[in-house]
């Protein structure tokens, strides 16, 4: 008899789980709804989405969004592109803080399709599926590849190359430090980015320009 009420007790809780998870769901799917109805660029910035580990998401702390939003923009000016690949969050640190800049997303969650004509879906397996006169167009490009493998990367620095004018930012694991230089002729940064959830691998930012540097006039500029 105790064990039917465990059950029983269980079943409920799992249920109750189940109708929460439905209804922030189901609340989601309406508010994006009307952001794309409306198409107010605002309001698709200021809108936030979970994380989808079957992805491999995990998303940034705010201070280390807006510190990779700063560079990017400074790199670009105000009359420049930035290509962000498969860092979606980005987009809207970007343009709350400077809502002028063309900002390009290219990413695989269509949830992101609420960014109207700045998404393009995005495959890693397909690398140069992707429009062919943005060839050489942005000014930056900031990647972080969903997957620590080395085909991942590969196939996703050819993405990089072929977007950028010359600077890349990249943020992966550790482990990939040596391709990354082989690849796009990358080196570590000091500059150390943090995430919303902490990750068991070490994580960390790569560029072929001194981020640091940037980083630290831009902050003193502030």
């Amino acid at each position: 008899m105790a064990e039917e009420e465990d059950e029983v007790q269980l079943s409920a809780e799992t249920m109750k789980a189940l109708q929460e998870f439905l209804q922030e769901q189901s609340d989601r799917e309406i508010k994006i709804k009307e952001i794309t109805e409306q198409r107010d660029k605002n309001n698709v910035s200021s809108l936030t989405f979970g994380e989808d580990w079957q992805l491999s998401q995990f998303w940034y702390s705010d201070e280390t969004a807006i510190s990779l939003a700063k560079v990017a923009i400074s790199v670009a000016t105000s009359s420049g592109r930035i290509a962000l690949i498969s860092c979606p969050t980005l987009y809207r640190h970007i343009k709350s803080l400077a809502p002028e800049i063309k900002v390009s997303l290219f990413e695989f969650d269509q949830r992101f399709s609420v960014f109207g004509e700045d998404f393009f879906l995005y495959d890693y397996r397909s690398p140069l599926d992707i429009p062919r006169d943005f060839a050489s167009q942005f000014d930056i490009v900031v990647m972080d590849p969903p997957f620590l493998s080395e085909e991942c990367l590969t196939k996703t620095a050819v993405t990089a190359k072929f977007l950028a004018k010359d600077k890349i930012i990249l943020c992966t694991g550790s482990v990939m430090e040596d391709l990354a230089r082989r690849l796009l002729d990358m080196k570590k940064c000091l500059f150390e980015p943090k995430h919303q959830n902490n990750l068991a691998n070490e994580f960390c930012c790569y560029s072929n320009f001194n981020f640091d540097d940037v980083l630290s006039t831009v902050n003193k500029n502030s």
